[in-house]
């Protein structure tokens, strides 16, 4: 009787003594679901507040339809201050990298072509810095799937790539998947509909069982995702899906399936709103997916888009859309929460995010790099650059965030030849075409209608000197002058 005790007791304290299960050897799953072209009024979740840090529900918000998007920030943290670059290729490299595109120097968006230029070009004094990264990521970065990858992780791509056009960088698997489906040099479809499988330049890889089957893009997508998170989950391996759509960029071809709910819409502008819902299906799918597979509780999804919004209806109260100098061309909804909220699972209890928060901390794509990795356990290459900030004290709901941002573009676009440098909540803008300012109080005038460049010189100075401080501590590129080939550096006032 005596030595069963003794059994019982020992067996008792050694369940008591054994480590957490996200201490010992097991890893969190991690879920990146990126959104193209889509801008922080493009839903009806609403990440815009006022002044004092009230939500300001917008008739943008009232139009979209977005349900998975709100039942995941229902689970987790919403951002209302998340910004990427203003175009895609230099998001998509900034995520991979940890850098600021202004480092990295994959600055605009790259062609399928490999060496070609991009952009319009339409500033009569001004081109693009000579030797910016047309071929795109640059191979001698070290990845965030690569650094999961050598942690365990299977790494998977599924959707838009766009890293860039030469023979390293347009294949996802060069740069750390294991698993690439549908990701290229390209960066839009041909059609969202039967034929983006075959043919044609912009024909999407790997899905020619799709071809003529009537499965929309953004689905079949979404099938293939789940199908290879369901090997990885069945082989009890830790998983990093990266689920690119891409949706919501054009060509803005009208999915019947939710056109009802748009009424009165012109055909463009139906178009965009149906590839928003498509790609809500596809969250609320992946979410239902993750909890049938059982794993949802140790599955962390981050929620974001690549740039701002190319929404024909804009992107009112902000300024403009993608590729703008403007607010409406950078800032992006971004969410993180645990697929399902538990307190009690080992990983969640070590990095708890509460359900149904925000905050307002300003915050970069290139933040995603360090933080996935500080919640893998990972650490970041000691020998590259980096420029992205751990946020994992904020996803805990303590301070944190960044105090200022840097966003460079010396490309022609739909604004031309610019840099922006955010400090707190005021912005300057330079345009070198012909080297003005414009400087705006983002908590008074987030519409960037009252330009205080003529009246706070001093504030003028203070932030350009800021400026100026942060591109060179970057290594920046700077549009050249059409005339002699020199560069266009920034005149301080």
């Amino acid at each position: 009787m005596l030595r069963a005790m003794r059994r019982i007791f020992f067996a008792l304290l050694c369940l008591l003594i054994q480590p957490a299960a996200a201490d010992s050897g097991r890893l969190p799953n991690l879920v990146v679901f990126l959104v193209d072209d889509m801008g922080i009024m493009d839903s009806s979740v609403t990440f815009f507040t006022d002044a004092g840090g009230a939500e300001v529900i917008t008739p943008l918000n009232r139009t979209f339809r977005t349900p998975a998007m709100e039942s995941l920030a229902a689970r987790g943290l919403k951002f209302t201050n998340a910004y990427a670059m203003p175009v895609c290729s230099p998001s998509r490299v900034s995520l991979a990298t940890g850098m600021n595109s202004a480092r990295h120097h994959v600055t605009n968006w790259t062609s399928p072509k490999p060496g070609g230029e991009t952009g319009h070009q339409t500033t009569p004094n001004l081109a693009s810095p000579a030797d910016w990264r047309r071929t795109g990521l640059d191979r001698r970065w070290t990845t965030l799937p690569r650094l999961l990858q050598q942690a365990g992780y299977r790494t998977i791509h599924v959707g838009k790539a766009h890293f860039g056009n030469d023979d390293y960088a347009k294949n996802p698997q060069n740069i750390g998947f294991d698993v690439n489906v549908a990701g290229r040099s390209i960066g839009h479809p041909g059609s969202f509909f039967g034929t983006y499988g075959k043919g044609g330049s912009h024909e999407v890889p790997h899905l020619q069982d799709y071809h003529n089957t009537g499965t929309h893009l953004s689905d079949a997508l979404t099938i293939e995702m789940n199908r290879a998170i369901t090997r990885a989950a069945e082989e009890k391996t830790p998983f990093f899906s990266y689920l690119s759509h891409y949706a919501a960029h054009t060509p803005f071809e009208v999915d019947p399936r939710f056109a009802g709910h748009y009424p009165g819409l012109e055909p463009r502008a139906l178009g965009f709103a149906t590839l928003i819902e498509g790609m809500d299906k596809s969250l609320g799918d992946l979410l239902a997916h993750l909890e049938q597979l059982g794993v949802a509780e140790d599955t962390l999804v981050v929620f974001l888009s690549d740039n701002g919004s190319d929404s024909p209806l804009g992107s009112a109260p902000l300024r403009a859309n993608k590729g703008s100098k403007y607010e409406g061309g950078s800032r992006i909804p971004l969410i993180a929460a645990w697929a399902k909220p538990n307190p009690d699972n080992p990983f969640q209890r070590r990095l708890p995010i509460k359900p149904g928060s925000r905050t307002g901390d300003l915050v970069a794509i290139f933040d995603l790099f360090p933080t996935l990795l500080a919640v893998a356990g990972v650490k970041p290459p000691q020998d590259q650059p980096l420029d992205g900030i751990d946020l994992s004290p904020v996803l805990r709901g303590e301070a944190g965030g960044r105090e200022s941002l840097l966003i460079h573009f010396p490309h022609a676009h739909r604004s031309d030849y610019y840099t922006t440098f955010r400090h707190g909540e005021v912005k300057l803008i330079h345009n070198y075409g012909d080297a003005s300012y414009e400087l705006y109080d983002l908590a008074k005038d987030p519409g960037e209608s009252d330009n205080l460049a003529d009246a706070r010189p001093d504030l003028l100075k203070s932030m350009a000197e800021k400026m100026t401080a942060a591109l060179e501590a970057h290594a920046a590129q700077w549009p050249m002058r059409r005339a002699d080939g020199s560069d266009s550096r920034i005149r301080r006032p």
